[in-house]
């Protein structure tokens, strides 16, 4: 007999609850606040949020596999030593969020608006992030190997020793962000002096 799927919450206010180290296993939340709710190690697996918003609260050392935050704005809310395995966050907004140290694995992270966030240090490789907003966020010595930046802003972006080896940088302009030691595959570097004007011939 196959398990009934689970009950969704739609449109609750959750204010100042201690969910710590809950299992939410497969929980559907939709259009759901949670004020200061602390969600520190609690775990996911195929979980669902869909257009709720986060004011505060912790995260922290909690686990998520599988799981979606589609559409949720998190505000001031600490992911610290969070684990993001396969998750989708597509179309979500972090403003004044605490995103490191956080492990990720993959997912897709396409549209998200994290402008001015402190990625660095963390990473990413292979994460989608086409179309995210990383306008002014700080990137040092973040890993964005085989990850998909197709139509990222970068406007004032630190890409101080970032590893863009292998990513996808299709309408990406690089030349709006803060380049030093910033490590490109061929294929990058190339791009990068057509954005600067050069007329590159790879030759044979």
């Amino acid at each position: 007999m196959s398990e009934a799927a689970p009950s969704v919450r739609h449109g609750e206010s959750i204010t100042g609850e201690d969910w710590y180290g809950d299992d939410l296993g497969a929980a559907r939340f939709v259009d759901c606040t949670f004020s200061d709710v602390d969600l520190s190690e609690t775990s996911t697996s195929g979980a669902s949020f869909e257009s709720c918003t986060f004011h505060g609260g912790r995260f922290n050392a909690s686990t998520h596999v599988a799981t979606a935050f589609v559409a949720c704005d998190f505000r001031r809310t600490n992911f610290f030593d969070a684990t993001l395995d396969g998750c989708k966050l597509v179309g979500s907004v972090f403003a004044g969020c605490t995103l490191r140290p956080v492990r990720v694995i993959g997912g897709r992270w396409s549209g998200v608006t994290m402008r001015g966030a402190n990625l660095s240090g963390l990473d990413l490789s292979g994460v989608d992030l086409s179309e995210a907003d990383l306008s002014l966020a700080n990137l040092t010595g973040t890993v964005l190997r085989d990850a998909n930046l197709a139509g990222a802003t970068l406007r004032e972006t630190d890409l101080t020793r970032t590893d863009l080896r292998g990513a996808s940088l299709d309408r990406v302009d690089l030349t709006v962000a803060t380049l030093k030691d910033t490590r490109l595959d061929l294929a990058g570097g190339v791009l990068l002096a057509e954005l600067a004007g050069a007329l590159v011939d790879v030759g044979r």
